[in-house]
């Protein structure tokens, strides 16, 4: 019985997740939070757009609350916003910026918008990108094309640092799936190998090279008077 509650109770936090989403637009919203507290539910929406999605004098947020607790007999909902300052760095928002641009634009330029979404990215500085578009593109049969650049982890411990997101695009060849795969520069990565400048310089430097050189002149010549003994 413990389990089925748990399922039910995950299914309706979906629900009041994906309704936000919908409610105030593709590409505004990258995550949402729900925390439980005992005063009531603490809902944490990041956004890149505040504006937008608060409305003139917080209407949206007012009118939002009301239906949450309405529609999905929430206690005493609480909305935070919280602002995400690099939309190009969330994985989320990037997916959602594709999908928005393929329905606008059509199917047929998705290398465009692609190759376009990617160096914004690259500009940025992070480690790695990767964008993935599956379906029919452009042909009638569905395909997947692979768009990356830079280093990016796959399985593993290490990859738990990647931003990972999906989003679909409804166009008029049929739906559009996107996964975008980000890891940024500050992402700690247990193999990376870092290399001292100060032991380099010691190994490349003209002074060492020298006391090298000189070190290794008298060896020879023991050799040269071994041999003449020799031959005496």
């Amino acid at each position: 019985m413990d389990e089925k509650k748990f399922v039910s109770f995950k299914k309706e936090e979906l629900g009041v997740k994906e309704y936000i989403k919908r409610e105030l637009g593709k590409g505004r919203i990258s995550q949402v939070t729900i925390e439980y507290t005992p005063v009531g539910e603490k809902i944490i929406i990041g956004t890149s757009k505040p504006g937008l999605v608060i409305g003139r004098r917080g209407e949206k947020i007012d009118e939002l609350t009301r239906v949450l607790k309405k529609r999905f007999s929430l206690d005493n909902p609480h909305i935070e916003i919280k602002e995400i300052l690099e939309p190009l760095l969330d994985a989320q928002l990037v997916a959602d910026e594709i999908a928005i641009m393929l329905e606008r634009r059509g199917s047929l330029k998705f290398k465009v918008i692609a190759y376009k979404m990617l160096q914004q990215i690259v500009k940025t500085g992070v480690l790695g990108v990767e964008i993935v578009l599956s379906g029919k593109l452009p042909s009638e049969r569905a395909k997947r094309w692979r768009f990356s650049q830079g280093y990016l982890k796959k399985t593993g411990e290490p990859s738990k640092v990647v931003d990972r997101a999906q989003a679909q695009a409804v166009t008029h060849l049929g739906v559009v799936g996107i996964q975008v795969s980000i890891l940024p520069l500050n992402a700690h990565i247990h193999d990376k190998i870092t290399i001292d400048e100060s032991v380099i310089r010691k190994i490349t430097s003209p002074e060492k090279n020298e006391e090298v050189k000189e070190s290794e002149k008298p060896k020879v010549q023991k050799k040269k008077s071994a041999k003449k003994e020799n031959k005496k």
